[in-house]
């Protein structure tokens, strides 16, 4: 059975909220209000920003972040980020607030970086992993905003979803996920960015890249005025998302270089086995089982619909995801991250073996 998507649309700005391909909404007083007292009650809600949906806990709470933990299935030593809603409450947080991060935060905040810094005294373990650094972000999404601004504290939230698995990028994913165990889920459509921030720490003076995402490598150096450490090493903090596999859907995903797609799908579906395709064209021609979804070229528009598209392919009752291999270029850095790190699982063959779930 061969099935055709096209998700190739206009591609917005990295802060911009008006698109006709995107549904942001602000939530209701009412709403609001509900979230606020669920988070002083020590629930859990689910929030949407910019990047991801969060599940969100009060920050000084630590049997309310715990809760996220045992919501999520999240191991107990990964760090959680903590939202503010301006600048202005870091010292609240951070002991101290290195140079390049001050420059940063004028050009990002509000917007997808988490920035990593020395925590201050009075934050609490449950935060951090035990580490003594926190991970502080300032999300742009206008629902966001309403929430913490109303709330008035920090929000501790890691991505809405079982640990390990598709972040959620729409209030239904959230649902799906968790049923009646969040309280509260504002509904602030589509997310408009759709992966998870941009991660970087602060060494002696240096910036390191931690976790790529939609501020890039490039925009950050063009503010701190320097070359970027890339990826961690072992002095590194520990930081969300940082595990070799992660952002990985249930059924078994490979990534084929973008030229051999269509064959890898006639091969793979051989049998009669069913197949989906994660591709960034149509089909070269009709592939029989094969479920196919044209994501397009453009990197803006891929990344947004990423997750979702994963968990459309996930649903589609197919054995094995097929995804065409995406161009190695700058704009895609943080889809190949995602890519790669959610096909490095080692998943059972059709003969019950073990595989490796990347083809070179």
């Amino acid at each position: 059975m061969l099935c055709y998507h096209t998700g190739a649309g206009p591609a917005a700005g990295l802060l911009e909220f008006v698109s006709s391909m995107v549904r942001i909404v602000r939530a209701t007083q009412v709403e609001i209000e509900t979230a606020v007292q669920a988070l002083r009650d020590g629930e859990l809600v689910a929030f949407p920003t910019e990047t991801v949906y969060g599940l969100g806990a009060n920050a000084q709470n630590p049997a309310a972040v715990r809760r996220i933990f045992e919501a999520k299935g999240r191991p107990p030593h990964h760090p959680v980020i903590v939202h503010l809603d301006s600048p202005r409450f870091l010292h609240r947080w951070v002991r101290e607030v290195p140079e390049s991060a001050s420059r940063l935060a004028e050009a990002f905040w509000p917007g997808p970086l988490t920035m990593v810094m020395p925590r201050g005294a009075q934050v609490h373990d449950a935060i951090t992993g035990g580490q003594d650094t926190i991970a502080i972000r300032v999300p742009a999404h206008p629902m966001a905003q309403q929430l913490l601004t109303a709330f008035g504290g920090g929000i501790a939230a890691p991505s809405a979803n079982r640990y390990g698995r598709l972040s959620p990028t729409r209030a239904e994913h959230v649902r799906e996920e968790f049923g009646d165990t969040v309280r509260v889920v504002l509904d602030g459509g589509e997310c408009q960015i759709g992966l998870e921030s941009t991660i970087v720490s602060f060494e002696q003076g240096d910036v390191r890249l931690l976790r790529p995402g939609s501020v890039t490598a490039a925009q950050i150096r063009g503010v701190v005025g320097r070359e970027l450490l890339p990826g961690a090493n072992v002095d590194s903090p520990r930081v969300p998302g940082s595990p070799p596999t992660h952002y990985a859907p249930l059924t078994p995903m490979t990534i084929v270089p973008a030229g051999e797609i269509d064959a890898h799908s006639d091969a793979a579906s051989a049998g009669g086995r069913r197949v989906a395709v994660l591709a960034q064209r149509l089909p070269l021609r009709a592939h029989k089982y094969v479920t196919w979804i044209n994501a397009g070229r453009r990197p803006e528009s891929y990344g947004r619909d990423l997750y979702t598209n994963l968990r459309t392919l996930d649903k589609a009752g197919c054995q094995r995801i097929l995804v065409q291999a995406v161009p190695d270029a700058e704009g895609w850095e943080a889809i190949r991250d995602r890519l790669l790190r959610a096909a490095t699982s080692v998943a059972e063959s059709d003969d019950g073996s073990g595989t490796q779930a990347v083809l070179p």
